[in-house]
């Protein structure tokens, strides 16, 4: 639960300093006071995007730090692991942000930063932020669809159908794809014809690299057999004296003097090396000359080989080397296109067998929604004629889908429908017109659907606009019963709300050299009378308030 909560130039805030403790708190303050501040602090701490709004004015940044007791807080805590961001102690954890007067922001998790779209992950663990205008988002089907999927825990359900209507929404693509391309009869013979091109030559770029070595040695064999001769002449003694028998002379010249000078010794052995690797240089030379030839024939095979390899390489608009790679891949998509019809036909089998699994898993997950509208119905029924609706009936409707084409969501479609009195036909909840009855309606709704989620704080933002008298009281009493299941934060403008809390801070402002500032104040009992007084007669605390802000405070459990 939020055990803290510190705000440094928020707003109209210079410094506020408030601990929460368990149950309901209620937040109230005259109007302008600033008293929603406490709810824009926690929404920019679970990553709503900031503006320089927030900051200020003369301040360079807000700062705004939260710290949770993570020990209601399983979920919380299993994230910060995952994440490589959990407290050493793992009692608590803090959340700080900074918002500069540029605009710009900064946000940490236990003094690591983060990203918004992190902070927003984590948020979602331990706050659940309830405003004003929520019902707002009640009146499109989606979030219908989704609330009552969160009340009936139909996440793995969902999730289910929404695998089996990828599968098979991948399937219906690849179909649409394969049949795209008409009759490929004409491509796969003209592929074939090219890779028959290809594949009578050895193109691999170690074979086209002994080609063009081969066509040059023969291309040059009458030189190198002339230069051979000629080498083979000086190095064997042709031509005189043999290049071996020179050196061997020189040694023996040597070896005369060698014992007045040391160092000729390592002459001789360099002398004695180099008639080493003359003697198998002739033996290496002839060698090769013996494997020369000027056979004419072989020269015009060679040549008129490279010329096709050369020519392949124009045609395809590729180097000599890349051919092979070029002939892979027609073989590749010959393999692909000759393949098609076949595919279409078991495509077809897998569609069927898809649509098959998904429609057994959206069923699963229809029947998992239809027992959860009947207990929402009931619950939320109960509820509005609690809080001064007395007859009305709250409903929800599930209408089939019949598609040829997979939805993620499910085979059904959720609408809220309301009769606000007795004998009444049921509405769409978004056609109903009075403001009072829809924000009944709505707390309704929210607190049937609430408190049965692993998050930790909820917090409602004035949702109590548009009623008043004995159902303000039952809204208040219905706060606090929530509160026993999970810490509640109620920002109020009702004091019989305000009363049933646990414990309450007030909103003031001030202003001071033409700057107006607000501070919050945690409130004892006498002041909290002062309060609910200030809240029942306005400004003038005449003696009926402070004696019905009495009898409201003493008539809570």
């Amino acid at each position: 639960m939020l055990a803290h909560l510190s705000l440094k130039h928020f707003a109209v805030v210079e410094a506020a300093e408030l601990a929460f403790g368990p149950g309901l708190t209620v937040i109230s303050g005259e109007t302008g006071a600033g008293k929603s501040l406490l709810v824009d602090a926690l929404g920019l701490l679970s990553g709503m995007r900031a503006d320089s709004g927030v900051v200020r004015h003369g301040a360079e940044r807000a700062e705004l730090i939260a710290e949770f007791d993570l020990a209601d807080a399983p979920r919380a805590q299993s994230w910060l692991r995952e994440q490589e961001l959990h407290d050493a102690e793992g009692g608590s954890c803090l959340i700080r942000r900074i918002v500069r007067a540029d605009g710009g922001s900064r946000s940490w998790i236990n003094g690591s930063g983060v990203t918004l779209a992190q902070l927003g992950e984590f948020a979602d663990c331990l706050v659940e932020i309830h405003g004003q205008h929520e019902h707002q988002a009640l009146m499109s089907r989606p979030s219908q669809l989704a609330l009552l999927d969160a009340f009936g825990r139909t996440d793995e359900l969902r999730a289910a159908v929404g695998t089996a209507a990828r599968h098979w929404s991948g399937l219906l693509r690849e179909r649409e794809t394969l049949q795209a391309q008409g009759d490929v009869s004409e491509r796969i013979a003209w592929l074939s014809h090219q890779h028959a091109e290809l594949d009578r030559e050895a193109l691999d770029p170690e074979a086209i690299a002994r080609l063009v070595a081969d066509h040059r040695r023969h291309g040059h064999a009458s030189d190198l057999i002339s230069a051979c001769e000629r080498a083979e002449a000086r190095l064997g003694g042709e031509d005189g004296p043999s290049v071996s028998r020179v050196v061997q002379q020189v040694r023996n010249e040597l070896l005369r003097v060698m014992e007045h000078e040391p160092r000729l010794a390592e002459v001789d052995a360099m002398l004695d090396n180099a008639a080493i690797q003359l003697d198998e240089a002739l033996v290496l030379l002839e060698r090769v000359h013996s494997d020369l030839d000027l056979d004419p024939a072989s020269f015009e095979t060679l040549d008129k080989q490279l010329a096709r390899i050369h020519e392949l390489g124009r045609k395809h608009r590729v180097l000599p080397d890349q051919l092979s790679a070029r002939r892979d891949a027609i073989a590749a998509e010959l393999e692909q296109l000759s393949g098609a019809t076949q595919r279409l036909e078991t495509l077809d089998e897998e569609i069927a067998s898809a649509r098959i699994a998904w429609r057994a898993a959206a069923d699963r997950l229809g029947s998992a929604r239809r027992a959860a509208a009947a207990t929402l119905s009931s619950a939320t029924t109960q509820l509005i004629s609690e809080l001064g609706m007395g007859g009305g009936r709250f409903e929800v409707a599930i209408e089939p889908i019949e598609e040829d084409r997979p939805d993620p969501s499910g085979g059904e479609r959720v609408e809220f429908l309301v009769a606000a009195n007795p004998g009444q036909p049921a509405r769409a909840l978004r056609k109903v017109a009075s403001g009072g009855e829809l924000s009944r309606i709505s707390l309704a709704i929210e607190v049937a659907a609430l408190g049965l989620d692993a998050v930790p704080t909820m917090v409602f933002d004035e949702v109590d606009t548009g009623i008043g008298g004995a159902v303000a009281h039952i809204v208040g009493q219905k706060l606090r019963a929530l509160g026993a299941r999970r810490q509640v934060l109620c920002v109020t403008h009702l004091p019989q709300v305000a009363a049933q809390g646990h414990a309450h801070y007030r909103v003031s402002k001030s202003a001071s050299e033409g700057v107006t500032l607000s501070a919050v104040q945690v409130l004892d009992v006498k002041q909290r009378e002062e309060e609910i007084a200030r809240m029942i007669g306005g400004v003038e605390l005449t003696r009926e308030a402070r004696a019905a802000a009495k009898r409201l405070l003493a008539d809570v459990d």
